[in-house]
């Protein structure tokens, strides 16, 4: 294999290396911000039951 082609083949290499990781930085934030939105809805989800602990713990039914 010549140096050219030996240049090329590296830059091909590093340029796929730096997308790969341009990627899972992306996936990491979106991963972060998914987990912030569950985090702040289940800590609603517990504020609803400090508030009224009662809703939704019996349920009465006639027949």
């Amino acid at each position: 294999m010549d140096i050219p082609s030996l240049s090329m083949h590296m830059a091909q290499s590093n340029l796929l290396t730096d997308v790969g990781t341009a990627m899972l930085a992306k996936s990491m934030e979106q991963a972060d911000v998914i987990t912030a939105s569950m985090t702040e809805m289940l800590d609603a989800s517990a504020m609803e039951l400090s508030v009224n602990p009662d809703i939704g713990a019996n349920i009465d039914i006639s027949v």
